[in-house]
């Protein structure tokens, strides 16, 4: 079963350095009501999906409610059900909506946190090549030793939705030729 919408949209966040937490220049990418998550094994068919683009090591459950972020990998989530309001960045950071069918391609070191309640949505979460996970909160000690961790992650060879043809290699492995427009609106035929 194909769960790729044929028309949705991506948004682009940059998030920049506050001191407390790295951020990074990568933008976080949201593909808004980019899957179609039926009402039967939206769960399994999610996993199914970023596993065959090589993001695994998966989990399922709602986002926490403090900010937190990674610094030896990526995350992936894909809303498989519920919505909520999510602050991207930090204390003064971006406040992003999600729902289910989108999926949020967060770079490592990019703060995150859910300002509804935990449970309000139920995502499946995952990382590129099943790499393990870390959880930095912001706290003093962390830096640098976590700015030169995120220097070393990786860009995944694939995206976790649409594997070579993904917008993470528009955005993320030509970032500098600025050759993408942020907030495009997709459709395929």
């Amino acid at each position: 079963m194909k769960i790729i919408r044929k028309t949705f949209q991506t948004k682009t966040y940059y998030l920049h350095d506050t001191g407390k937490f790295p951020n990074s220049t990568n933008p976080v990418l949201h593909y808004k009501n980019v899957l179609h998550i039926p009402i039967f094994m939206g769960a399994r068919l999610v996993r199914e999906l970023f596993r065959e683009n090589g993001w695994f090591n998966s989990w399922k459950s709602g986002i926490f409610e403090f900010s937190h972020y990674h610094s030896i990998t990526h995350e992936v989530l894909g809303v498989i059900s519920g919505k909520a309001t999510l602050l991207l960045g930090g204390e003064n950071g971006l406040q992003v909506r999600v729902e289910k069918g989108d999926v949020l391609l967060i770079p490592a070191g990019v703060a995150h946190r859910n300002l509804s309640p935990e449970h309000s949505l139920t995502c499946i979460g995952a990382y590129p090549d099943g790499r393990d996970y870390d959880m930095n909160y912001g706290h003093e000690d962390e830096r640098p030793q976590t700015d030169i961790r995120i220097r070393n992650v990786p860009i995944p060879s694939k995206d976790p939705v649409f594997g070579t043809e993904g917008d993470m290699h528009a955005f993320w492995l030509e970032l500098k030729s600025a050759k993408v427009s942020p907030n495009r609106v997709f459709s395929e035929s």
